[in-house]
């Protein structure tokens, strides 16, 4: 009997669409949040089988092949039939077994990274008796346009309770039938999921990231929500400086490591001496500005990428963004987390950053220089009920700034360096 037991990592059952073709590249993503000693569930479905090094297999979910399609028309001229392959993953990891405890099946691809603690926390707010489909939209406008904002982007990953995933399946093929037009395996879930009457919950923290170049943007402004997951991690740069995909994303287990709740959220203060801003992307990275800039300005996304669809302005993004600066003393300066730790009563973060080495714009501005900062520091106790509270951001308080390093305090203090004071 579970009753008034706290959904954790042994309720969930994780179906992941691979591809053989990528699978050499791929496979290294699942490696980093996959953890079969905490009990995870889960399975990998491929086009074709694949092969795999000795004892690889202890580090991912087991693997298994689709079944087959042909029975099922696909009509779009862009696409590719895959889409129902994977559109099936649902049911075929049902039909697995091995449900005893589910509560929710949860749906990614081979290049999602999900915060496996952080999707715990979001699923403990839905009771996992009721039918609840859970995940976010993409961030282009125009993708959302062409498929759906009422559709979970399957890339950033989505969640279907178990009664829900057992109805989906007792109708999913027969539903796939009906809408042989469609273009991908998301679209056609949300076909089905329209039939059974269900809306998309949206959850912020699932990224599907439909975005080219640099995601610093994005990851330095991430709204006040747990971070789940990221995707596209191919399409994109590395989230780090001077790493290779997978070595970024291993970085930022760290941090992850230390107080996963926390992870990417947004703090800002403000230096009243200098006249400075201070931005914290916890665990990431922090920016300091010239000047003193509004919250409202600093937690707006700054438009460091692409659209996913080339020609698009900035009005093709589903969120608001504001522009790179252009004038040299607005940039801002950029410290990367350079490492993590806790203190030594185990309680506090201390997070370190390091500036990254660019020549810096020519400003001539009459006022101090962030230039001459080479490394800032920041301590902040471990809150893993910091989302059992409303939501709200983090504050931050200069504690000390001398010669080429700051020391910043992180936490929900009644006094901070706010913009009003």
């Amino acid at each position: 009997n579970e009753t008034g037991v706290k959904t954790g990592l042994e309720h969930i059952v994780f179906g992941i669409a691979a591809s053989s073709d990528l699978w050499d590249r791929r496979k290294e993503y699942i490696k980093l949040w996959w953890r079969a000693e905490q009990r995870m569930r889960g399975t990998v479905w491929l086009d074709r089988p694949v092969r795999m090094a000795g004892n690889e297999s202890r580090k991912l979910p087991e693997l298994k092949i689709s079944g087959d399609t042909s029975k099922f028309s696909y009509k779009h001229k862009r696409g590719h039939r895959s889409a129902i392959r994977i559109s099936r993953i649902v049911s075929e990891t049902l039909r697995v077994g091995n449900t005893e405890k589910v509560r929710w099946l949860v749906m990614g691809d081979d290049d999602t990274v999900f915060v496996t603690e952080n999707l715990v926390r979001v699923l403990n707010k839905y009771d996992h008796n009721q039918f609840y489909y859970i995940g976010s939209s993409s961030e282009s406008h125009l993708q959302n346009i062409f498929f759906s904002y009422n559709m979970a982007y399957g890339g950033g990953g989505f969640a279907i309770s178990f009664p829900l995933a057992k109805a989906v399946e007792k109708m999913q093929d027969g539903c796939i039938q009906r809408y042989p037009g469609l273009y991908g395996s998301d679209d056609r879930m949300q076909a089905c999921m329209a039939e059974l009457g269900v809306p998309l919950t949206k959850e912020l923290g699932f990224h599907q990231y439909d975005v080219y170049g640099n995601l610093f943007g994005l990851m330095a402004s991430h709204p006040v929500t747990p971070f789940v997951s990221l995707h596209h991690i191919d399409v994109v740069e590395p989230i780090f400086p001077n790493k290779t995909r997978v070595e970024a994303l291993r970085h930022l287990r760290k941090p992850m490591e230390l107080d996963s709740s926390a992870l990417m959220q947004q703090s800002i203060c403000y230096h009243k001496s200098n006249k400075w801003s201070v931005s914290i992307s916890w665990g990431f990275a922090v920016q300091i500005f010239r000047g003193v800039l509004s919250p409202r300005e600093l937690e707006m996304t700054s438009r460091t990428f692409l659209n996913w669809y080339r020609r698009a302005d900035y009005t093709a993004y589903a969120f608001n963004t504001r522009p790179v600066a252009r004038n040299p003393c607005q940039k801002p300066f950029v410290f990367y987390l350079s490492n993590a730790t806790l203190d030594s009563n185990g309680m506090t973060t201390v997070t370190d950053y390091a500036k990254h080495a660019v020549d810096p714009p020519l400003c001539t501005w009459k006022m101090a220089d962030p230039n001459r900062m080479e490394r800032i520091r920041i301590y902040k106790k471990v809150d893993p009920h910091l989302w059992d509270r409303s939501p709200r951001r983090n504050r931050c308080r200069v504690k000390s700034s001398s010669g080429n390093a700051m020391v910043i305090e992180v936490g929900l203090f009644d006094k901070a360096d706010d913009f009003n004071q």
